[in-house]
């Protein structure tokens, strides 16, 4: 609302500055025109005078009682400045503004910013569009939490522990109704189905879920915790006054109520947080007195320490694995080159034993190739004696 009227104010300053100044301001209301003229009545006209007016001009200066194109086109233009001066005169917020303007002709800038602003804002009453979105807020918010209480309902049906413990408990009391005789001449998924829905039933009457997926109930709602928010901001005082005249006047000791929240306060835990702790955390908490500060001081203490050398614990392990890791990177690289250098000498070895081969070759066709031309010259030798 602020801004619309912030940027209303602004394009009247604007709009201001460049138009002429007279009394009728160009595309504002009915123009250069004055609506009371336009439909023919008095700036004392009544509202149904107003309408009866209009009705008659209208039905007079409708585009359809005419028959040319012109004629058709001057009457649409009457037709429409019309409707507009009955727009502007037919609400009494509008009418007001219209006749500070014939009032003030001078005061261009109030006149822009009350008609830009009645144009520019929400149309919706803003307290049915506050009880819209709580409403929808809450039933969100209704459908989340079951949705939650639901997926932990069936985390817990489907883990072995508590299923098991489930079945052992409704055994152990008798409540346990899934016959085995009819069994027969089912399917394995109908038996499952019937025996997951028994475990739900146990679980939802046995567990008790504690945190952000236990079941909700209706004071966890928004529409619930908005009607009850004048108790609760009572209780909150009183709360308040009964803390300062019972620790800090009269200097007694916690109760148990009161021990919790200074835990919660001095652990920074949530209500939903706390509800979630085991029964073992809640037992060393109870045990160290967290909920005197110095206490609390020293475990946050404790425990920045242990989670700053678990930090260099993980550091230093996983130095250590990326020390191992280069040394297999290193070793893989050594067995490779060894690998690449056993394999250039058996190349260079099976080379030189192909060229040994080859020169062994050689030489014998050499003594062949002079055994046969000795032969050669002796049987040519033989053939000139002949």
């Amino acid at each position: 609302m602020r801004t619309s009227s912030v940027f209303c104010l602004i394009l009247g300053l604007f709009a201001a500055t460049v138009l002429p100044v007279h009394g009728f301001i160009e595309n504002l209301y009915c123009g250069k025109a004055n609506c009371y003229e336009v439909l023919q009545v008095t700036k004392e006209a009544s509202k149904d005078e107003i309408g009866k007016s209009y009705r008659q001009l209208a039905r007079k200066n409708h585009p359809d009682r005419f028959r040319t194109a012109e004629e058709k086109k001057s009457a649409e233009e009457r037709f429409r400045l019309i409707a507009t001066a009955y727009e502007t005169l037919k609400d009494d917020d509008s009418r007001a503004d219209y006749n500070y303007m014939l009032d003030n002709p001078d005061e261009y800038y109030q006149v822009y910013y009350r008609y830009y602003r009645r144009r520019v804002s929400p149309k919706v009453d803003i307290k049915v569009v506050v009880l819209v979105c709580i409403s929808v807020i809450t039933a969100i918010q209704y459908f989340v939490l079951w949705s939650r209480y639901n997926q932990a309902i069936n985390y817990l049906a489907r883990d072995p522990k508590y299923r098991a413990r489930a079945i052992q408990a409704a055994m152990s009391e008798g409540t346990w109704d899934v016959d085995v005789k009819k069994r027969k001449g089912r399917s394995k998924e109908e038996i499952k189905e019937e025996e997951d829905a028994a475990v739900r039933l146990i679980l939802e009457s046995k567990m008790d879920i504690k945190g952000g997926y236990a079941k909700p109930t209706y004071r966890d709602l928004l529409w619930v915790q908005i009607v009850y928010l004048p108790c609760t901001t009572y209780q909150f005082f009183r709360w308040y006054v009964r803390w300062g005249y019972r620790y800090i006047y009269q200097k007694l000791e916690y109760e148990e109520e009161d021990k919790i929240y200074l835990i919660r306060r001095n652990l920074k835990l949530s209500q939903t947080q706390f509800d979630a702790l085991s029964d073992k955390d809640r037992a060393e908490i109870y045990e160290k007195e967290l909920w005197c500060l110095e206490n609390a001081k020293i475990r946050a203490e404790e425990e920045r320490k242990a989670k700053e050398a678990d930090k260099q614990a993980r550091k230093e392990l996983l130095r250590q694995k990326a020390e191992v890791l280069e040394a297999e990177r290193r070793a893989a690289v050594e067995r490779e080159r060894e690998a690449q250098r056993l394999a250039d000498e058996a190349a260079k070895q099976e080379s030189e034993k192909l060229r040994k081969e080859r020169e062994a070759d050689s030489k014998i066709l050499k003594k062949e190739r002079k055994i046969l031309r000795d032969l050669l010259k002796v049987k040519v030798g033989q053939n000139q004696r002949n």
